[in-house]
């Protein structure tokens, strides 16, 4: 995979964007701000100040600022990931996230505002809980166990807390393929994918749950399910808001949470449209996740704000690689404009297709029968862009899994996840994912996915020998 990396002297690199990452925790504050100049000046059209940031400034912005496809040298990224100026700025984020959701919510209850206000106001703080999941997802995908709990708070005000299961577990593995419900397909809008999505995250979420409990011998419906858990967060915020302020509240939390998971599932429907993995019938498994599968952008201002969310390949490549260390590969498929842009269009299915049906036909070099395509618009969409007569030879990037020594494997007790680095230890099994002690690397499901990254299976694990660690 080709990069593009900066030619500065590793010694003398600094991040230019040091102080910029602070523009992300800069949201909850902007729309606190709002609201608290609703409060002191009785003007309720404050409410729409930040729906005209995110829909219309930063947009703007990304068009006159433009992208940097640059990374860092390679030399340097183990110090930046290692950073904690970095992971601070993420945090920052929750404090004033919640500030606002409940300023929000008593400035409604007790205000008594028109009709147009109100929805300035549900659109204000949807936004910010919206964009919160991407907080959520950046801290979601490390194994610190503090950093994972403060994931599953910050999704509480949106109620999409099954979010930290699916998106893990779910999305990382089925990405780019028919079985992921958040990848959308080319020919669907976005308000057919939208409950497909929704409702399809929520299913996928609650079987990987039940499954892991199922192993380790417990009802699905038990105080052991960590979507029960994430809901039950949720449930006390709601709750106490409502008790406080009234049923008023209550439908207002619930209108904002819907817009701010909508903000979270327009995203996926523009990281992955009409991208597909190839599946083997030989080893009868999907190709490795590789660049190609992940629509990128490089602009600047939106990958300020959603911790560089838009170089999207690299973080399907290295889930658990910090936003700051994330990088550009000139192999990705790039979106014409920035995530925030591309929102807008989204929104306009005929616009979106007209620009984005032709790039996914490029990309897949006008085999279409490559693509993720929408099951009621499959014909049309071959008629219209098929152009290769035999289908395309997949791009050689070296993602299909090479099986391990099948001797060294035997004889091995530990095994190692070549991309976060988790090992698995029959002596000590995998008590969370309900593998007991003195379980046989052999008796793992084939399909068994890294408890760590979920990006990589059994398959790709290598055999490590005592006191070895595997190089991530």
């Amino acid at each position: 995979m080709s990069t593009t990396t900066l030619t500065t002297p590793p010694s003398s690199w600094r991040d230019g964007k040091r102080y910029l990452w602070l523009l992300s925790p800069l949201v909850p504050v902007l729309s606190l701000s709002f609201l608290l100049l609703v409060y002191a000046t009785g003007n309720a059209v404050f409410f729409w100040g930040m729906p005209l940031i995110i829909y219309g400034l930063l947009p703007l912005l990304d068009t006159l600022i433009g992208a940097d496809p640059t990374n860092p040298p390679d030399t340097v990224v183990a110090d930046l990931e290692r950073d904690r100026y970095y992971r601070a700025i993420v945090f920052a984020y929750i404090p004033a996230q919640f500030a606002a959701t409940i300023f929000g919510t008593w400035l409604v209850a007790t205000g008594g505002y028109s009709w147009w206000a109100l929805i300035g106001a549900v659109w204000s703080v949807g936004i910010i809980n919206g964009v919160a999941i991407n907080t959520a997802h950046e801290l979601g995908h490390k194994t610190d166990p503090l950093e994972r709990w403060f994931a599953r708070l910050t999704l509480a005000p949106v109620a999409y807390g099954h979010f930290f299961i699916e998106h893990n577990k779910g999305h990382h593995k089925n990405v780019a393929t028919p079985d992921d419900p958040a990848s959308s397909r080319m020919g669907e809008s976005f308000w057919a994918f939208l409950p497909r999505t929704m409702i399809g995250s929520l299913r996928s979420a609650w079987r990987i749950e039940a499954g892991r409990l199922a192993r380790n011998g417990k009802p699905a419906w038990s105080l052991a399910n960590e979507n029960l858990q994430s809901w039950a967060m949720t449930a006390v915020l709601f709750g106490a808001l409502t008790v406080w302020l009234g049923p008023v509240a209550l439908l207002f939390l619930a209108v904002q949470a819907f817009v701010g998971a909508s903000l979270l599932e327009v995203v996926n429907y523009i990281e992955h449209y009409g991208l597909l993995r190839r599946y083997n019938e030989r080893t009868k498994r999907y190709e490795r996740c590789a660049p190609r599968h992940s629509w990128n952008s490089n602009h600047i201002v939106t990958n300020l704000f959603l911790y560089q969310l838009q170089r999207h390949s690299d973080h399907h490549a290295n889930p658990t690689r910090r936003y700051q260390a994330l990088r550009h590969f000139d192999e990705s498929p790039q979106l014409p404009s920035g995530y925030m842009s591309m929102i807008l269009v989204a929104y306009l299915p005929p616009l979106w297709f007209r620009l984005m049906d032709e790039r996914v036909a490029g990309h897949h070099r006008g085999d279409l029968r490559q693509a993720n395509l929408h099951p009621p618009k499959r014909e049309a969409l071959l008629a219209r862009w098929q152009t290769a007569a035999t289908p395309a030879p997949a791009p050689a990037t070296g993602t299909d899994a090479q099986p391990a020594d099948v001797a060294a494997t035997a004889d091995a007790v530990r095994h190692g996840c070549p991309n976060c680095g988790y090992v698995y230890d029959e002596t000590i099994g995998c008590a969370h994912e309900g593998i007991a002690p003195g379980t046989p690397w052999a008796r793992l499901p084939a399909d068994w996915p890294c408890p760590n990254c979920a990006v990589r299976e059994k398959i790709d694990f290598r055999p490590l020998s005592v006191g070895e660690r595997i190089a991530a």
